[in-house]
């Protein structure tokens, strides 16, 4: 019998050509294959990851393998990629070795842009290898041929697994890889990626029933160490405060005429753009610098992509658009601008320059503020330590199951009992019971007790056998026109009554507002009256706002990275290695106050500016502390403490009021996320955002009728309508569980909240100053400073931090008393 670890000879042929031979995982990747076994293969970036997963499929049909037999016929694998353009072009790199093999094996894609004559005839004759994504491959499974045109798969092979499977992408793929596994049994699945921090979760994801034992796990060799580096000024300090370290500029411009061709890389798309045109404000020598984000359209996207692969650009301003990119071989160095928020992420990036596993990746941290610098330097060990991070993983959503079931009755007529058992195959889905699924059913079917009066939302129909079938036939055209997953985030037009307009806030941002609220925007202290129809209507505030800026969506700081910088705050050694002014700031910090320690909470309090202030260092990220200061400005309001305001950083939540905090574990108990919070969500417009997503993604809302797609405002009309009737006469319906469900997990990061009050629980640390701390200056110097999208409030916010530094740093006789 022939070793299955030998490579068969047309492939080893053309990795001698190449003065090649094939990398250990590589080989790994083809034994697990041909002892029968799924695998997860974890390799760094330029490894050949994705000719490993492909080489399994090679090998099938080389005629050194086959002796004599016919090469298999129809589909034999399906490439499944986040992006439709990182599937183009693996089709194109994978073209190439198929060709100089002389294997007679037929590729393609199929996408949402994939014609319509193609599609069709990819379902009458496959190719033996088609790459697409999970939303294609949902589409494909609801069509009455699926049964026979997956019925000879044998591979299944998921590239850059870590960038969906935890999300809805990740819920809606694992339900059909259960479908696909109950049509071709033999299927045998195979997912890649270069930055997974626990690679058994990844295995249990993918393994049928979650039985890992069955899911080799193949590591590739390390390749060069990275080569990271963190910008410091050349002469002055590093920034208190602020976002777009502008100081760089100048040596960014320096580092972009080293090099071939530089990646900056920033976190929001509005940073892009301010980066970019600062970039070309100073690029007096002219060199051609591009820009690359998710709200260029499509056309814009494709022209620098096309120019980037041509070798006519030096630099690319880009967003995560860029993370899971084209492999363009001639970057030889990335830029990181602000914190890099996550290992993984930056590792991802990094991955972008060099790209081959001998050659060190070349990298640039350019911290914007002092906590940024940390926070860089934290992101470098972890890179060189090989430590990644990642987005947990949570149960699968019920409004992406009431998708899938539908696309299961569009290819034909079900019993009930069959596919609860193929659902709950998939770990994902195995917290699914016959009662909650036959809830499910029973809302696809007629949209709920509220809502079965109304013919339109009847979809599916049960039979006295107790078959399943399409209501009408005409219903699986409506479903594939509107199926998907990704639900774009709508910009609220913030107006007055009277229709004057201010200009544009994130939807997640006034969600989380409710009427009598007040924020600052455009230089005004704003009160929120009503958020209707993507409008959020506002009027004067008669006092100071209690959420000072309008900061944006960013990135939160990942678990891991937060858990480094508190230990690197307390391992007071290991400040020599920063510059002199950070480790001064640490130092006096330390001598005034306490420094946050590993498994305690540290709250400041301290009188400025005739008011009472209480910092807390969460490190938990914005969005968990913002989601934290609208909880306790409420608690604080029923307790008479007369709260006025607050601001969220990454790692700290600031404030302030009338009255001084005496007693903060009273603030911080535990049910607080059963009252307040209950209160927030369901008075803000959190829960109606919620709602809207949810209804789109399950198909009780539809975008998109023949020939005509409806807009944003009129989607939100329709669910919002249905919200109210639901919440009025059925508060238990399935989506108002689905809807709670994302404002609990992704809306408002409620699992980092609870970790706040676990540690508060524990042990707080609460020291009462006299004045503000060193610490506090980088969250106090962001109040009443807008992040608008030129990025110009940047010089407002390094002149206020310096002010609050002078009296922040000031060395006295300590004053504090400690808890």
């Amino acid at each position: 019998m022939t070793d299955p670890r030998n490579i068969p000879a047309e492939i080893g042929a053309w990795f001698a050509a190449r003065g090649w031979e094939a990398r250990r995982h590589q080989r790994d990747m083809l034994a697990a294959a041909d002892r029968g076994e799924h695998a997860l293969l974890v390799a760094d970036t330029g490894a050949g990851k994705t000719l490993a997963g492909f080489i399994p499929t090679l090998a099938d049909f080389c005629p050194s393998r086959l002796g004599g037999s016919k090469p298999p016929e129809g589909l034999h694998t399906l490439y499944v990629s986040p992006l439709k353009a990182l599937a183009t072009d693996v089709q194109r790199n994978l073209i190439a070795p198929i060709d100089e093999m002389g294997l007679n094996i037929r590729v393609e894609t199929r996408s949402g842009d994939t014609p319509s004559d193609r599609k069709a005839r990819q379902r009458a004759r496959p190719p033996h290898v088609l790459l697409t994504t999970p939303e294609s491959l949902s589409l494909l499974l609801s069509y009455p041929e699926a049964p026979e045109l997956f019925a000879g798969l044998r591979r299944v092979v998921i590239d850059e697994v870590h960038a969906f499977a935890t999300g809805k992408r990740g819920d809606l793929l694992a339900l059909a890889l259960s479908r696909l596994q109950a049509i071709a049994p033999a299927m045998r699945r195979a997912a890649l990626s270069a930055t997974l921090a626990d690679p058994d979760e990844y295995r249990g994801w993918l393994a049928p029933w979650g039985e890992i034992d069955t899911v080799a796990l193949v590591v590739g060799d390390p390749g060069a160490e990275p080569d990271v580096e963190i910008l410091l000024p050349d002469e002055a300090r590093i920034p208190w405060s602020g976002h777009a370290a502008t100081w760089a500029i100048p040596q960014i411009i320096a580092q972009i005429r080293a090099h071939r061709t530089t990646l900056v890389f920033t976190n929001t798309r509005f940073l892009a753009e301010y980066i970019f045109q600062e970039l070309w404000d100073a690029n007096e020598g002219n060199l051609p610098i591009g820009i690359h984000h998710g709200s260029l359209s499509r056309e814009a996207r494709r022209k620098v992509e096309a120019a980037m692969a041509d070798g006519k650009l030096r630099a690319l301003v880009c967003t995560a658009s860029l993370d899971l990119g084209i492999d363009w071989g001639d970057i030889d160095l990335v830029i990181q601008m602000g914190a890099p928020k996550g290992s993984s992420r930056l590792l991802q990036r990094i991955g972008r320059a060099n790209h081959r596993l001998d050659c060190p990746s070349q990298a640039v941290l350019v911290p914007g503020n002092r906590f940024e610098f940390l926070e860089a330097f934290a992101a470098q060990q972890a890179v060189r330590e090989g430590q990644r991070d990642g987005d947990p993983f949570r149960p699968g959503g019920l409004d992406v199951l009431a998708q899938h079931v539908m696309a299961v009755a569009c290819a034909g007529p079900f019993r009930e009992d069959a596919l609860l058992d193929e659902v709950r195959s998939s770990l994902s889905y195995a917290w699914i019971d016959a009662t909650i699924f036959a809830r499910v059913l029973e809302f696809v079917a007629t949209g709920g007790y509220a809502l079965r009066a109304y013919d339109r939302f009847r979809r599916i129909v049960r039979e006295a056998d107790g078959t399943w079938r399409l209501a009408h036939p005409e219903q699986a055209a409506r479903h594939r026109l509107n199926a998907g997953i990704i639900v774009d985030s709508e910009m609220l037009d913030v107006r007055f009554r009277n229709g004057r307009a201010l200009g544009k806030v994130e939807e997640g941002f006034g969600a989380s507002l409710e009427p009598g609220d007040t924020f600052r925007f455009a230089g005004m202290d704003l009160e929120v009256e009503a958020l209707k129809d993507l409008e959020l209507i506002v009027r004067a505030a008669k006092r100071s706002a209690t959420i000072p800026s309008y900061m944006g969506q960013r990135m939160p700081i990942s678990t891991h990275l937060a858990d480094r910088v508190r230990a690197m705050l307390a391992d007071r050694p290991g400040w020599a290695r920063f510059p002199d002014d950070v480790r001064e700031w640490l130092e006096v910090q330390d001598w005034r106050s306490h420094m946050p320690a590993p498994g305690r909470l540290l709250v400041e309090s301290f009188p400025h500016r005739g008011l009472a202030y209480t910092s807390y260092y969460t490190f938990e990220g914005w969005n968990a502390n913002q989601s934290l200061g609208m909880l306790i400005t409420r608690r604080m309001n029923d307790r008479g403490l007369g709260p006025l305001g607050f601001v969220a950083t990454d790692y700290t939540l600031i404030v302030w009021g009338l009255q001084p905090v005496e007693d903060p574990s009273a603030l911080l108990s535990p049910d607080i996320l059963t009252h307040e919070f209950v209160d927030w969500v369901q008075q803000s417009y959190l829960l109606r955002r919620a709602f809207r997503e949810v209804a789109v993604i399950s198909g009780l809302v539809e975008r998109q009728h023949p020939g005509k797609r409806k807009t944003g405002r009129q989607v939100t009309f329709s669910t919002d309508l249905i919200y109210d009737v639901l919440r009025k006469y059925e508060p238990e319906h399935l989506l108002i569980q689905a809807a709670w469900a994302d404002a609990r997990a992704r809306l408002t990061d409620v699992g980092r909240v609870a970790d706040v009050l676990d540690r508060a629980a524990r042990e707080i640390d609460h020291v009462r100053l006299d004045r503000i701390s060193p610490l506090s200056v980088p969250g106090l110097s962001m109040i009443g400073r807008e992040n608008l999208p030129s990025g110009a409030a940047d010089d407002d916010l390094l002149f206020e931090a310096e002010s609050l530094a002078s009296v922040a740093m000031r060395v006295d006789v300590p004053t504090d008393e400690g808890d």
